[in-house]
């Protein structure tokens, strides 16, 4: 087993926060905004009692597009994979993650994959629940259960921000609603998927959450099944074909780690066989990814020796 030291994860971190100077916050999502661009933490969750961890720890940060792997893991959990594919594809792509263009270009018209908005949006609308509040309980459950953490819940200040100028995003779905993609009322979906982008943890839960998928879908303990292997396969694959936006490729080649990022300046980590990272920076790159947390995750790679190729 690898032995991570605290006072490695300290000076990395200090390494990388000097690249937070060039990012900047997400702004176009208001309560984003206001996020300390310097602030830098990173957690690693091996599956003993606690994390090892550096850095501004007790931040608590919204996930934004981290929970498209937890809402796919869901929907796959829910529909399986057959009826999950046949309204969203598998296929990367170079466009930014709110680009509504391969919609119009693609035949059939269904998002190339679940990791961009689009996508992100159809599979929200296959989660099972008879109202918009079950379905939001029924995430919510989910993340406590793969956290460990009964206290978790969305952050309705952000979540209002994201509903209020999701513009965009109801674009994208009143297209694919046209072309039989999703069939809820949009302004009902818009409210559910800006509420599960709006979930908040600390870098210690989403380490913990990203053990869970790395395991194999295994909690700590190793008779427990959270998620079945297969999603946890699936998703893992999504992590590291499509999880850092349209930088995942060149990703994949210095880091190396299966991995999803967020706007709010998250990334969670899932190294195959049980070590979850969780990251926060919200300084961010002209891709959408934590300029500090990428460089974080590039010598935790190196350092351990965590790349899958």
């Amino acid at each position: 087993m690898i032995c991570y030291k605290q006072e490695h994860l300290i000076k990395m971190v200090e390494e990388a926060k000097v690249l937070t100077k060039k990012g900047k916050v997400a702004k176009y999502i208001p309560a984003l905004g206001e996020a300390d661009p310097s602030t830098l933490a990173v957690a690693i969750y091996t599956g003993e009692q606690d994390c090892m961890y550096a850095g501004n720890i007790d931040e608590v940060f919204t996930l934004q597009s981290i929970s498209k792997v937890l809402t796919l893991a869901l929907a796959l959990m829910d529909r399986g994979s057959d009826y999950v594919f046949q309204r969203v594809g598998m296929e990367p792509t170079g466009d930014p993650f709110n680009s509504i263009s391969k919609l119009e270009t693609s035949i059939p018209s269904k998002p190339l994959n679940p990791m961009i908005n689009a996508g992100a949006l159809a599979v929200t609308d296959m989660l099972v629940g008879n109202t918009l509040k079950d379905k939001l309980e029924r995430v919510l459950n989910f993340i406590r259960k793969l956290t460990g953490n009964k206290n978790i819940s969305y952050n309705p200040v952000v979540a209002q921000s994201e509903f209020e100028t999701a513009d965009l995003n109801r674009s994208l779905c009143y297209f694919m609603r046209q072309h039989g993609i999703i069939e809820s009322n949009i302004e009902q979906l818009i409210d559910l998927y800006t509420k599960h982008c709006a979930i908040e943890m600390n870098c210690n839960d989403l380490a913990k959450l990203g053990y869970v998928i790395g395991n194999e879908g295994r909690g700590p303990n190793a008779n427990e099944n959270i998620i079945p292997l297969e999603v946890a396969r699936i998703v893992k694959t999504f992590m590291v074909t499509c999880g850092m936006y349209n930088a995942s490729g060149e990703f994949a080649i210095n880091v190396g780690i299966p991995s999803k990022s967020g706007v709010s300046g998250g990334i969670l980590g899932s190294v195959p066989h049980g070590v979850g990272i969780g990251i926060y920076g919200p300084a961010l790159d002209d891709k959408g990814n934590s300029i500090g947390g990428l460089r974080l995750l590039e010598l935790l790679s190196k350092q351990y020796n965590l790349s899958i190729f």
